[in-house]
């Protein structure tokens, strides 16, 4: 059942009040959204790279023409919202999709009991010549800020991914919720990025985003995710060198690379074992 903004928002700050640090968990299967909720985890959101990822695949092949994203999400509702119990889940909703009525798509997520949703696949992830020319043919950034805008309207609880100091002031200006401050794909692992920004850089890229966001809403809340943010002593690191930052997302920090340790030691251990 889906819970309300009003709801979701008053946990996370309770969360915050009480001095907890809020985590967010991509799910690209069912048990993955299970064992994240028996985590604790604070808010759930699912779409298209979670199903390639636990499929093997890099995560950025939730942007490439491999199937219909916003389809994908709605197939993957069935599996997951069944088995999460209490916590939020977020539909990650391709705000480009050209054939969608995007409004009726919204209120199709809200209707199925997604309680609110996320800007996935995202154009912020794409630059160069490719970007310039999808923002000049109307498949820009700025439909992900409007489907955010309808979301919010549609009191539906919302997280955006922004990429830099002017994403995050056309999300609080649109009403996101939480702002995701995300500096790149997830480095680690057998398919994490080899190309990333270090910490150091990740921490002021975090900060910049976070002050641009507050400075249009003071009460929005701010997170971060990607890059070499990847593991708990990451994330400490760069709380240790910002302000004000109140979580983290993990998708792949949460889901791949604890799959892909465990599955390969365990099967080690197995293998260790002799005849006796």
């Amino acid at each position: 059942m889906a819970i309300s903004r009003v709801d979701i928002l008053s946990r996370l700050r309770g969360q915050l009040e009480q001095g907890h640090f809020i985590v967010g968990a991509g799910a690209g299967t069912g048990l993955s959204a299970k064992c994240a909720e028996e985590g604790g985890v604070d808010m759930i959101i699912i779409y298209n790279s979670g199903r390639y990822r636990m499929a093997g695949r890099g995560s950025l092949a939730g942007l490439m023409p491999y199937g219909d994203a916003n389809q994908i999400v709605v197939d993957m509702a069935s599996e997951v919202l069944p088995i999460v119990k209490d916590t939020p889940v977020l539909a990650g909703v391709c705000g480009t999709d050209p054939f969608r009525l995007m409004d009726v798509y919204l209120q199709q997520l809200k209707d199925m009991g997604f309680s609110g949703v996320q800007n996935f696949p995202t154009v912020g992830l794409i630059d160069g010549v490719f970007r310039q020319n999808l923002e000049e043919t109307g498949m820009g950034y700025h439909l992900e800020v409007e489907m955010i805008r309808k979301a919010h309207k549609l009191d539906l609880f919302t997280t955006p991914y922004v990429f830099n100091e002017e994403d995050a002031i056309q999300m609080a200006k649109a009403g996101a919720d939480v702002l995701v401050a995300h500096v790149g794909l997830t480095t680690k692992g057998s398919i994490g990025a080899k190309t990333a920004l270090t910490l150091d850089e990740s921490a002021n890229l975090v900060q910049r985003i976070y002050d641009a966001g507050k400075s249009v809403n003071p009460d929005i809340i701010v997170i971060c995710h990607g890059g070499p943010i990847s593991e708990p002593e990451d994330v400490d690191y760069v709380l240790g060198h910002t302000q004000g930052i109140a979580g983290f997302f993990g998708a792949s920090s949460v889901e791949r690379l604890p799959t892909e340790i465990a599955i390969t030691e365990q099967v080690r251990n197995f293998k260790s074992l002799t005849n006796k």
